[in-house]
């Protein structure tokens, strides 16, 4: 136990520069209150004493903002950044080296007592207010961008942003420098990216009108088949595949 909390208090050093001191982490860091006090009531969890576990946890969100649900599954060097409104549920299952901001929620979309809630792979890093719903997965190393919603499960190493969620691209190693890389405010602008998108083809078109004679039919047809690529393009991002 002794060594875990060593663990937490270095994972706190290394993810948020603001940490100046041990005693100021032990003491004024209400995400690691919220992990240690999970730890406890996920431990009465699995022993069946389930009244007790929910208690705790009552506690632990009432002193820290943070709620986590005692049947939760969570790794190692989780670390949760200010914290408050935080809300983890019952079938979530996190892995190691994951970081949450403030007001994210890891929530369920059914009624039935099954696997509702998200899995978080190693290395994910999750913006501030971003909602992740249902039994979906997120690969290793993704980025989920600030207030995004996300209800599809999203491939490894991917950028994730808006509402819903779209995968804009892939990211950068999670792990630089044998640190953990929280650059998560550097997303892309998809609909800039379509806008751009949409001028240039606006700009080939019109060059390449230009240079048709009324009677070159074979260009004409290129030209058309072209577009037609460029617009099956447009409609693959917006149903959310990206360009």
């Amino acid at each position: 136990m002794l060594n875990r909390i060593r663990e937490d208090i270095a994972t706190a050093f290394d993810r948020d520069p603001a940490a100046r001191s041990t005693l100021e982490v032990l003491t004024c860091y209400p995400g690691l209150h919220a992990v240690w006090m999970y730890r406890l009531s996920h431990a009465l969890w699995g022993h069946q004493l389930f009244w007790l576990a929910r208690l705790l946890s009552h506690v632990a969100r009432w002193l820290t903002g943070i709620e986590i649900h005692p049947g939760a599954s969570i790794g190692r060097r989780f670390f949760i950044d200010h914290g408050m409104g935080v809300v983890i549920g019952e079938t979530t299952e996190v892995g190691d080296d994951v970081t949450l901001y403030h007001g994210v929620t890891l929530g369920g979309t059914t009624w039935e007592k099954t696997k509702r809630h998200p899995t978080l792979g190693n290395g994910v890093v999750v913006g501030t207010g971003a909602k992740i719903l249902g039994a979906i997965t997120i690969g290793h190393g993704s980025r989920i961008g600030s207030n995004s919603v996300v209800l599809k499960d999203v491939p490894e190493c991917s950028t994730v942003i808006g509402i819903p969620g779209v995968v804009v691209g892939k990211n950068e190693p999670v792990v630089q420098d044998g640190r953990i890389n929280l650059n998560h405010h550097q997303m892309p602008d998809p609909v800039a990216e379509v806008l751009r998108h949409m001028l240039k083809l606006l700009d080939d078109v019109n060059i390449r009108i230009d240079q048709l004679s009324s009677h070159d039919e074979s260009m004409k047809r290129d030209v058309m088949s072209d577009m037609k690529k460029e617009h099956r393009k447009l409609e693959k991002f917006i149903e959310g595949e990206g360009i």
